[in-house]
């Protein structure tokens, strides 16, 4: 259904973090991750492969980057074994970070695109999460370009030393959209200098607290900054708390000032790249 509305598809395996620490420490079960990529990339190998890719795991938690790197090479023959032909995407060993795609060694397969998620700086882009770092859910009207003086009022009602000192130290960081252009300058220049093509298929901003202004100018930011650089992107999400569209009473309401943000120009939000 999707390819015949002619859009690309990935297929990505998106499981729990049991699931992705088990593949950590134990070789049965990478083993038997392997068998089944081989498997289930099969049963979509007769698909257009310009239209279909394979994303080997959404967001690894390896502690251990060679563990992951040949972890990753067993699953990427896996498919290779069932679908030669189709793109595969893979990522750093720690939640696709920046960081760790950068100190990936680029596989021997030259049908790969190397794929991270953009969330920098947490701080702002997850405040009021209930995940992660615990003191994000006590976040609030976190502001965004930072200053010194900009954040003051939120370090200031700020009870703990260390969340206070984080927020503070946010503001002197001073992250705007030149930051967020030298972080993504620093990936081009990688994938460039290797000859590879990569994405970003993660950005976003969690949307409960956020104001709503900043977060359209963090979003724009940073999809200015991939597209100067060519990197393919979507945002995440499409519905859910880092949306781009709101459900109510069974009709989709979409947020046009996102739509602005993403350059779409349109309140179709899939009219180019897209959503997750």
């Amino acid at each position: 259904m999707i390819t015949d509305a002619d859009l690309a598809v990935v297929i990505d395996m998106h499981p729990t973090p049991d699931f992705k620490k088990a593949l950590a420490r134990d070789d049965g079960q990478v083993e038997r991750f392997a068998d089944f990529w081989r498997e289930f990339a099969g049963r979509f190998a007769g698909l257009p492969s310009e239209r279909v890719a394979f994303e080997i795991l959404n967001e690894p938690e390896f502690e251990d980057r060679y563990r992951w790197s040949g972890v990753q090479a067993k699953l990427l023959a896996g498919i290779r074994q069932a679908a030669p032909r189709h793109a595969a995407i893979i990522s750093g060993h720690r939640w696709a970070s920046i960081e760790e795609l950068l100190s990936l060694e680029p596989v021997r397969d030259a049908n790969v695109i190397y794929n991270f998620h953009f969330y920098l700086p947490h701080i702002f882009t997850h405040q009021g999460a209930t995940w992660g770092r615990a003191f994000w859910r006590h976040l609030t009207a976190v502001p965004y370009p930072s200053n010194a003086d900009n954040v003051a009022p939120v370090a200031d009602v700020l009870s703990d030393d260390v969340s206070k000192l984080l927020v503070t130290r946010y503001g002197y960081e001073q992250w705007s959209g030149a930051r967020i252009r030298a972080e993504i300058q620093q990936v081009a220049a990688w994938a460039q200098k290797r000859n590879i093509r990569i994405m970003c298929n993660e950005f976003g901003v969690y949307r409960r607290v956020a104001p709503a202004r900043d977060r359209v100018s963090w979003i724009a930011d940073v999809r200015t900054a991939l597209e100067m650089h060519g990197i393919g992107w979507t945002m995440w999400d499409f519905a859910g708390d880092f949306g781009l569209v709101t459900k109510r009473s069974g009709q989709i309401v979409v947020d046009e000032s996102i739509v602005s943000a993403l350059g779409l120009g349109s309140a179709d939000p899939m009219d180019s790249h897209g959503a997750k």
